[in-house]
Order: structure tokens, then C-alpha cells, then sequence
């Protein structure tokens, strides 16, 4: 995975960066997080089951593996069974989703500008943001499986002693993402696919050492995978054994793929990429205040992104721009399976991890195609995400609002009611 045949910045210019842009995300993402003070949606199935697991009393919330709610737990320990308690890892995990994005820009396309901004639109895309501050599992799995991305492009460019170290740290990653949520798998196998078919000039040390190579990335990840139940050996009511850890994988299985009643927020996969049914994750009085949390995409983002995937594969079939064809296909093989196996109920935060690997798009578009009078495209855009973002912020922070009909203010469209 060669970056594109530019000439690169020094290399040392992007560890700095990338650690400023991490520290100026970790910051905003930390501001206020305890507020609202009360559970918000799916905190109320997940943190109780932290909490639950604290006590090793039994299993709770067995429809999905143990990491999200195992790393809840531990900010509950920390910092106590607090809303600040309950959300801080979150932003641990989304400030290494920004730095993973930055990482994945950098290792593919070689330069820092590109790399900064997808970071940069990152940040700016409010679902980043918002699952920032949520105790959800989705933000965990969404930083192991960026992360993990990362690490194996890394192992790609790795002298030939330093490879199958590399790779065994990606595939760690990936177990970790499936052990947070399955949702990851789809990538686990992506990941295969791609140590066993790159090119060998794009990953020299790869050649002659692909099933070796594959071999070592699946075993680490099943077993980071399996090691995440741990603590369910030591239930005080139904523990899991050896013997049980497998039927209880095809138990979570049935208990993902029942069916579900229909739910107000509930959406089809095909309005997931126009922003057409954002949901409220809050909108009631709540610490002295009325405040609302709306899950929505920045609009310049979600809509210029989808512009910007056509590009990078308009790009990869005129130019035989490598690079741009293998970042529209991260966010074609996070969107696909959606559309392949759809749930029985589908809900926008699904799309989570297409809409970070737009913001990748949107770098690697105005990157290849920035020139001239457009070279300044990329900061341009930048602008309008930020001012949509200040815009949106008193509904995406959970700021106070004036009454109860406040939330008309940002309502575009009647579906985002």
C-alpha cells in the first residue's frame, strides 16, 4: 500500500500533529461531559449491566460480548457510577478514532495536510462527537476496529522483522472491535482479504509469507476475542465455562437476529447516508433545564462525503488512483453489509462507522483533485463543517435551552422531528 506518488513531508512533522489533534479532540469532547446527569437511550441498558458486572452476580444484556460494557465498568470504578463515570472512556475511544483517522490518511496518502483534515472532519461530524460522550458500545468498537485499520496499513509498510509483530497487534485491535460489538466482524474479514491478495509491491514483506501472515492475524484475533469473556468465568450465577464459551456465542447470535417491536427512531438503511432520520437520543427538562442530544450528522459531511466517495472512485478508475479507490472501499465495506443483511430494526448510529470513513473521502477527494483554484478547497469546506458544527452545538452538547420548542430551531426537515 504504496502512499501516492507525492512527495511526503518529512515524516517526523506527523506524530506532533497527530498528538495536537488528539489532545484539541480529547478537550472538546471532555467539556461538559457529565451533563446531561441521568442515563441517555441506550445508557439505560448499558450502564446498569456495568454496574451488574462489577458485582460478577450473573450474565445481563447477553445479546451483545462484554468489552464495551467491561471498559464502562472500569470508568465506574475510577470515577464512580456518575454520568462523568460512565462516559469518559468514551472519549477515550473517540479522541483514537480522530488519531486513527489521521493515521490512516497519513500511512495512505503520505502527506500531513490530508491527514490533518480528515482528522480535522472527524471531529467535525457530529456523530463523532456525540458517541463521544454517551456510554455506548458502539464508540468502542469503532476505535478498535479505526485503530486497527491503522496498525495493519502499518504492518504493510514494515521492514520484514517487524511485520508479523505488527500484524499480530492489528489483529488484537480487530478482536477487541468484535469484542465490543459484532458489528466489527464485516472487518475482521476485509482485513483477511487483504493480507492475502495486496499486491506484493504494495507490501513487499508480505510476499511468500501470506498464509503465515494470516494464520498469526486470525489467531490473535480470536483469541483477544474470547479473552474479553474473562470475567464471566467467575459469575456467582451461571458462569461460563470452557465447554459453554461456544454455545453461548450461537445464544447471543438468537438474541441479536429475534425480532424486535417497531421503535419510534427506527430507519431503513438507504436514508442512513442522507441524514434523513436522525434520532434523539435526549429532549426533556432535565438538570434544571430543558436540553436535547440530536444524533445527526453534520450535513456538509454526510452529504459532501457521498460526493466525495464517487470522486475517489472516479478518481481510482481515470487516474488508477490506488489510494482513493482503497478509502471510498473503507466506506463501502462498512455500509454493505447493512445493505446485505439488514436488521429486522435499523437505527442511524449503525451508520457510525461509514460516516467516519467519509471524512477520509472527503481528505483524500480534495487532495487529489485540489489544485489550482481549488487548492484551498479543503479549508474552505472545513469552515462551513465548523460553523455547522457551532450551529448544532447546543442540540449535539446537551447545552440549555429557552422552551420546550426550541428544537424547531435546527429542524430542516420534518423527519428530524
Amino acid at each position: 500500500m504504496k502512499p501516492d506518488s507525492h512527495t511526503p513531508r518529512p515524516w517526523h512533522q506527523a506524530p506532533f500533529v497527530a498528538m495536537a489533534i488528539g489532545l484539541a479532540a480529547q478537550i472538546l469532547f471532555l467539556i461538559n461531559l457529565a451533563r446531561p446527569t441521568k442515563p441517555v437511550f441506550d445508557e439505560t441498558h448499558y450502564v446498569p449491566a456495568a454496574n451488574y458486572l462489577l458485582t460478577l452476580g450473573g450474565p445481563l444484556n447477553i445479546e451483545h460480548p462484554l468489552l464495551g460494557k467491561e471498559i464502562i465498568a472500569l470508568g465506574i470504578l475510577l470515577f464512580g457510577d456518575n454520568s462523568f463515570g460512565w462516559r469518559f472512556f468514551s472519549t477515550i475511544a473517540a479522541t483514537a478514532v480522530v488519531v486513527g483517522v489521521f493515521a490512516i490518511a497519513w500511512l495512505l496518502i503520505g502527506r500531513v495536510r490530508p491527514a490533518a483534515f480528515a482528522a480535522l472532519f472527524a471531529i467535525l461530524n457530529f456523530t463523532v462527537f456525540i458517541q463521544a460522550r454517551i456510554a455506548m458500545l458502539d464508540g468502542y468498537m469503532a476505535a478498535f476496529t479505526v485503530t486497527g485499520i491503522a496498525t495493519l496499513i502499518w504492518a504493510m509498510h514494515a521492514p520484514p522483522e517487524r511485520i508479523l509483530r505488527r500484524l499480530a497487534l492489528s489483529g488484537m485491535l480487530f478482536g477487541l472491535a468484535v469484542g465490543a460489538k459484532w458489528a466489527a466482524i464485516p472487518f475482521v474479514a476485509f482485513a483477511v482479504l487483504a493480507i492475502m491478495f495486496v499486491p506484493a509491491d504494495d507490501a513487499p514483506p508480505l510476499h511468500r509469507r501470506r498464509v503465515t501472515a494470516v494464520l498469526l492475524f486470525g489467531g490473535v484475533s480470536l483469541i483477544a476475542y474470547f479473552v474479553t469473556f474473562a470475567p464471566a468465568f467467575f459469575y456467582a450465577r451461571d458462569p461460563l465455562t470452557i465447554g459453554t464459551l461456544l454455545p453461548f456465542q450461537a445464544i447471543m447470535y438468537a438474541q441479536q437476529t429475534q425480532p424486535l417491536p417497531p421503535h419510534t427512531y427506527q430507519s431503513n438503511w438507504w436514508t442512513w447516508p442522507l441524514d434523513i432520520r436522525p434520532i434523539w437520543y435526549l429532549y426533556e427538562p432535565v438538570d434544571g433545564a430543558v436540553r436535547g442530544i440530536l444524533l445527526v450528522g453534520n450535513p456538509a459531511i454526510m452529504w459532501g462525503g457521498l460526493v466525495a466517495v464517487a470522486a475517489c472512485i472516479y478518481a481510482a478508475v481515470r487516474d488508477r488512483a490506488r489510494v482513493a479507490g482503497m478509502i471510498a472501499g473503507l466506506w463501502i465495506g462498512a455500509y454493505l453489509p447493512w445493505i446485505i443483511i439488514p436488521k429486522k430494526v435499523g437505527f442511524f448510529y449503525y451508520y457510525y462507522l461509514p460516516s467516519i470513513f467519509l471524512c477520509l473521502a472527503l481528505a483524500a477527494a480534495f487532495d487529489h483533485f485540489g489544485k489550482g483554484r481549488l487548492r484551498d478547497a479543503d479549508m474552505w469546506f472545513a469552515g462551513l463543517a465548523a460553523t455547522l458544527f457551532a450551529y448544532f452545538y447546543p442540540i449535539l452538547s446537551a447545552a440549555a435551552l429557552p422552551s420546550d420548542q426550541a428544537f424547531l430551531n435546527w429542524m430542516w426537515f420534518f423527519s428530524w422531528r
